[in-house]
């Protein structure tokens, strides 16, 4: 870039809003624990993730992850583009906000983008993408959506990936007209991008209007033709090609650069390596801070490298916990001192640091990932299993022990209540006899985050002996609750929030949803109404407000659906 060019840059990101953009993936990841990445016609076993069961859901993405590593290491960051209004883009849409990242999204799209990945022993993946509502953006869309946006910022991000490269080069021809520098990160093969993504002329324009291009050294060495290329001379190839600053990601070797005044490489961080997704991306977030804050080229490569070594110690691309991350960063980080976003790192800690703000926030967002992995099929099968007591002259029974025990207690209430009879079974009471009060043919809604409480394990036994059903209500799916019941209801999470974490915080409110959710369901199979309900509930404030008025008495039918 021209020293004049240089200087626009700078008086631009002075009086821009925003310090970075992005458009790109933003993708719900699902996240599979499996001894080795598998080859054609094997098979093997998936392992529990983290406690969770074999999935994990979190926030990934390309332009979605280093775009919150940087609003991690206090850049103000946005993201525009094409989103559905679905489940997982509102789980998605709720980590942009803790991070505090703008938003300009249509939530038009069919679908918000998924994928699979699979982690080995090894920290080795395997990812199967779905991209969904970011491949269906159009150039039309940028231009009567989101031009604004864009403008708005110093710096403009984006990829070759899953979003169209017809999209990314307009957005690029923006930004540069705009006077803004340009990234683009090189995630995918050549032959992965075209003709998926657009045709062979446009994915090299893509490359030729950058100002910076990030690809990983086996997505360079394809594009080059070299498989025993190193780095350093992939980069120096590629700048020579493309006339922009280019870096390379290594792996655990680090980096290297070849920029108009620097050629090198940077070594990598030792990291005990977790899980090698998102790396790259976190990688360019540290990049992205790095330029923001006029680093040298070796500076900047140590913080990037510090923020790919502290991603690869945790499960998942996303910074889920900025302050966690941000701390192992700047522990790793040994370059120049700069200042890191005073106003931006005070946002960040005041928050989380009161308890009570924390803990719900970690309850929101267990939920949020509990909604997306919602089995409606289970649900529905609880409610065929249900039903069919009833019909037979059974009944329903909650039980629990410890928190899970106030819970049972509750629901028992709620279900009847919402015309399910239901009855509380006392858990430790059960094996000295009243486990008498279940019948050949009842069903016993059971409870427990473990799954493997052994008191609530003899009750169920207990139970089952005496030709009872059982509905688990858990946060281990394998576990040997499960094991022992006829339908499943996942009610897991990760964290239970609090400064210790371990009391039942979270997977309480994650159990009172799940059942209240089947509640829900039950009334909704049985077309039970408000006459119904007002004839359960006669007094109080809802007795009140549920009293059909004298039209609405006349025309409800005199049943109740069994």
């Amino acid at each position: 870039m021209s020293e004049k060019k240089h200087e626009q840059a700078l008086q631009h990101e002075k009086e821009s809003s925003l310090d970075v953009v992005g458009i790109g993936s933003m993708v719900v990841d699902r996240l599979h624990r499996c001894s080795q990445i598998l080859a054609t016609d094997q098979k093997g076993i998936l392992r529990s993730v983290e406690g969770q069961g074999p999935v994990r859901i979190s926030v990934g993405g390309v332009v979605l992850s280093h775009l919150g590593w940087a609003a991690a290491l206090g850049l103000r960051t946005g993201i525009f583009g094409k989103q559905a209004d679905d489940g997982n883009g509102r789980f998605l849409r709720g980590a942009m906000d803790r991070l505090g990242m703008e938003q300009n999204l249509t939530l038009d799209g069919s679908a918000t983008s998924l994928s699979e990945v699979f982690v080995d022993d090894a920290g080795g993946r395997a990812v199967y993408m779905a991209p969904g509502a970011t491949a269906e953006i159009t150039v039309d869309d940028l231009h009567q959506n989101h031009t604004e946006f864009l403008q708005c910022a110093a710096r403009l991000t984006t990829e070759i990936s899953q979003l169209p490269l017809d999209v990314a080069l307009e957005a690029l021809h923006l930004a540069r007209a705009a006077g803004l520098e340009t990234v683009v990160d090189l995630d995918v093969p050549f032959a992965d991008a075209v003709p998926k993504l657009g045709d062979e002329e446009t994915f090299y324009k893509v490359l030729r209007s950058a100002t910076l291009i990030k690809p990983s050294k086996s997505a360079a060495r394809k594009l080059l033709g070299d498989e025993n290329a190193d780095a350093l001379a992939l980069a120096e190839a590629m700048q020579k090609q493309f006339g922009s600053d280019v870096v390379v990601t290594d792996g655990a070797a680090g980096c290297a650069i070849a920029a108009k005044d620097f050629s090198g490489a940077v070594p990598a961080y030792p990291a005990k390596v977790l899980d090698s997704s998102g790396a790259g991306d976190a990688f360019l977030g540290g990049l992205l801070a790095g330029l923001h804050h006029q680093l040298s080229w070796i500076d900047a490569a140590k913080l990037a490298n510090a923020c790919g070594a502290a991603c690869v110690e945790q499960l998942g691309a996303f910074p889920h916990d900025a302050l966690v991350v941000r701390a192992r960063v700047i522990e790793l980080y040994d370059g120049a001192p700069f200042a890191m976003a005073p106003a931006r790192e005070k946002e960040l800690e005041e928050a989380p640091h009161h308890e009570a703000a924390s803990t719900v926030a970690t309850i929101a967002e267990e939920l949020v990932a509990l909604r997306c992995r919602i089995d409606t099929e289970a649900f529905d099968r609880a409610i065929d299993v249900i039903l069919e007591a009833e019909r037979s002259g059974g009944r329903v029974h909650v039980t629990g022990i410890g928190k899970p025990e106030h819970v049972a207690a509750y629901m028992a209430s709620l279900l009847a209540s919402t015309g399910t009879p239901a009855t509380f079974l006392h858990g430790t009471e059960a094996v000295h006899g009243s486990a008498g009060q279940v019948v050949s043919g009842d069903v016993v809604i059971a409870i427990s985050n473990s799954g493997e409480t052994q008191e609530l394990l003899a009750a169920v036994r207990a139970v089952k002996a005496l030709g009872g059903k059982i509905i688990a209500v858990t946060g281990k799916c394998n576990s040997s609750l499960a094991g022992l019941a006829e339908v499943v209801l996942d009610a897991g999470v990760a964290r239970e929030g609090g400064g210790l974490g371990f009391a039942p915080r979270a997977s309480i409110v994650a159990a009172i949803t799940v059942l209240g959710a089947l509640a829900a369901a039950l009334e909704a199979r049985r077309g039970f109404t408000r006459a119904q309900y007002h004839a359960r509930h006669p007094a109080g404030k809802l007795g009140e407000i549920s009293r059909p008025s004298e039209r609405q008495e006349s025309s409800t039918p005199k049943c109740d659906v069994g």
